[in-house]
């Protein structure tokens, strides 16, 4: 017995947090504050102080929490099962203190015996170790003015540059050396001023989440609860979030509802049953990344994952989260062969329990956190994505435009020589452009497993390399949709990216990749302060071709329009490395322009064919429009001008 009150108190007292409501909840698959009932919570009972510990375990016969306040016995600390046949085992064990490691020992009916960490788990040992820490999340947040202004910085209707950062390998203290890492609170006081630097509206963090293997880059999660302990407590993430915030950088976190590892002390069989994964492997197991799929059937699992969602909003200020794998989670049949799936009770290939699933989730979020966003990671054409759940679609606020990257990246890696052959493999995208609410993403995936980084996909000598990459982000940028950039990208890194060392910061003593640091870093500030590639991103009203058939001098010509009349920027992008002197563009509106960015000029370590002065129009019809307009074209290059 222990204690020091009236009653001695015993190994564990019964004691519960959950009221009968969040059972119902919990078991409709629409409770979105698990956080607040299950887990490790230090708590005072009866004069006592101690911990109230709460696990769900269906199918076990007997659970008990142990740690190093018993010596790890698997037997003294038995949880209680609560008398609802809800599965869940709970109660509060005395002196129990914050920071206190504990495991579950769980025994199945069939006798198999499972020592487990907690799913709810706010803290855990830095890998290789897995013991749960008692760790409560008290914290005394300073970002009010960012909360109380973000749904304007967050709109769909404002720009959203982002970058997205590997936060182990962005930068290492020894990149011999990679056991060793910087500090959340290191990390942020080098990667804000630099993001903020760069014009990067938001940065976007591959998983935080707790995982066990670096090699899985965070996309394979134990602790769903906890930001990962290699870089410190969860209050030294909340300050680096805070950070950012300080700073006007909202934080987007990379978020995986898709699949989980094997891992014994994870959620696999967690109580020797199949508790969070589908029983029928032709749904539950994942053959492309050796894990296994959340059992969406589940209303248990639904509650979990909604849980999980809005805590990351909730306690951590998030502003919004990229939702991973979504194909993977919407069809049966992703990644299988014949035979090796089940189709849905309507004959088809849809998981339905997952897209009612994510429909619920969007539908949670955006009514209690109406400013932030979700963002689909989808490579495939399912309907309405971003469209709302009334409307019949999935309800996320954007999605990664999979087949622009794709086709993008297809034609620059193209001999300039040969790029009239496939002019309109460019300009498809513009097809599909507006049926969702697209992000452009030049992201990790495109610069691992063999695919080479961004300026080693581009042709020709080190000069021509550098100017069609600048090319390519002009044309990004200048694109309908938000942006997304991976780390590295923005400098011209010349290596794969290695989650195991750090990007190529030495390059930066050469004025090649300066220049393109430079020119990314000025994109970047156009892009926030022309209302006209922003306003409308997602309207075909914002976009209107100009140039779009002149295949044999392979040039292409378009106009981006803000709300207001007359707000207008004209793009022309050279994609072959002739100078085109006095090139006629036809124009629907007469006036002057002016150049307000050219990817050539000098400082980004162009040849310097530029347009200076004021532009004026002539009225002249070319080629079906009244007016016309002379311009220099610069080699693989890009010019921007605005109408004045």
């Amino acid at each position: 017995m222990i204690g020091d009150t009236n009653r001695a108190l015993q190994y564990v007292e019964p004691f519960s947090l959950f009221s009968s409501s969040d059972i119902t909840l919990f078991q409709a698959g629409s409770h979105y504050r698990l956080y607040e009932k299950f887990g490790a919570h230090p708590m005072e009972l009866e004069g006592a102080n101690g911990t109230y510990f709460a696990v769900w375990a269906p199918d076990a016969a007997f659970v008990a929490v142990m740690g190093d306040f018993n010596g790890w016995d698997h037997y003294s600390h038995t949880l209680l099962p609560r008398w609802d046949s809800s599965g869940i085992w709970e109660g509060f064990v005395p002196g129990v203190k914050a920071g206190s490691l504990y495991k579950y020992f769980i025994r199945s009916h069939s006798g198999e015996e499972l020592i487990k960490g907690d799913p709810y788990a706010n803290y855990w040992e830095v890998r290789p170790k897995t013991a749960s820490v008692v760790y409560p999340l008290d914290y005394e947040w300073d970002d009010k003015k960012w909360m109380s202004q973000r749904a304007k910085r967050n709109s769909l209707d404002s720009p959203f540059a982002v970058y997205e950062v590997h936060l182990g390998s962005w930068r290492r203290p020894d990149p011999s050396d990679p056991e060793r890492v910087y500090s959340y609170q290191e990390i942020a006081d080098m990667l804000v001023p630099y993001v903020k630097e760069m014009g990067f509206t938001h940065v976007e963090l591959m998983p935080v989440m707790e995982h066990p293997f670096d090699g899985s880059w965070g996309y394979q999660l134990t602790g769903y609860f906890a930001p990962t302990s290699r870089h410190g407590t969860p209050q030294d993430f909340m300050e680096m979030v805070e950070a950012f915030h300080l700073a006007d950088i909202g934080v987007i976190l990379d978020w995986v509802p898709s699949h989980f590892p094997y891992d014994a002390h994870g959620l696999y069989r967690f109580d020797g049953s199949h508790v969070y994964e589908y029983a029928d492997m032709r749904k539950g197991y994942h053959p492309d990344w050796n894990s296994y799929i959340f059992n969406y059937a589940r209303n248990e699992v639904r509650s979990f994952l909604l849980s999980n969602a809005v805590f990351w909003f909730d306690r951590f200020h998030a502003d919004g989260l990229r939702v991973d794998a979504i194909a993977s989670m919407i069809h049966l049949d992703y990644s299988r062969e014949k035979g090796a799936w089940v189709p849905n009770e309507l004959g088809g290939n849809e998981n339905l329990e997952a897209i009612s699933f994510l429909k619920k989730m969007n539908e949670t979020i955006y009514a209690l956190f109406p400013d932030v966003q979700t963002i689909a990671e989808d490579s495939t054409s399912h309907y309405g994505v971003s469209r709302p759940t009334f409307m019949g679609g999935l309800g996320f606020g954007m999605k990664w435009m999979m087949g622009w990257m794709n086709d993008t990246l297809d034609y620059f890696k193209k001999d300039p020589i040969h790029r009239k052959w496939y002019q309109n493999d460019l300009t498809f995208s513009l097809v599909y452009a507006f049926g969702e609410n697209f992000m452009l993403p030049l992201s990790h995936d495109e610069v691992v497993h063999g695919k080479s980084p961004m300026l080693y996909k581009m042709p020709g000598d080190d000069w021509q390399k550098f100017a069609n990459l600048r090319l390519l982000y002009s044309y990004m940028y200048t694109h309908p949709g938000t942006k997304l950039l991976f780390m590295g990208d923005e400098f011209g890194q010349t290596s794969e990216w290695n989650y195991r060392g750090e990007l190529d910061w030495h390059l930066m003593q050469h004025t090649t990749h300066k220049g393109l640091k430079a020119f990314v870093t000025d994109l970047n500030q156009l892009y926030v302060n022309a209302t006209a590639l922003y306003e409308q991103q997602f309207d075909a009203a914002g976009f209107e071709w100009i140039t779009v058939n002149d295949y044999d001098n392979c040039v292409i010509a378009y106009v981006r329009k803000g709300k207001e009349q007359g707000d207008v920027l004209l793009v022309v992008l050279n994609m072959t490395p002739v100078v085109r002197e006095n090139y006629l563009v036809g124009l629907p509106v007469g006036g002057e322009w002016e150049e307000v960015l050219n990817s050539d000029a000098p400082k980004y370590y162009g040849s310097g064919v530029v347009n200076t002065g004021i532009l004026k129009t002539t009225q002249q019809i070319y080629n079906g429009r009244d007016y016309t307009l002379s311009l220099r074209l610069p080699p693989l290059g890009a010019t921007i001008l605005k109408l004045q």
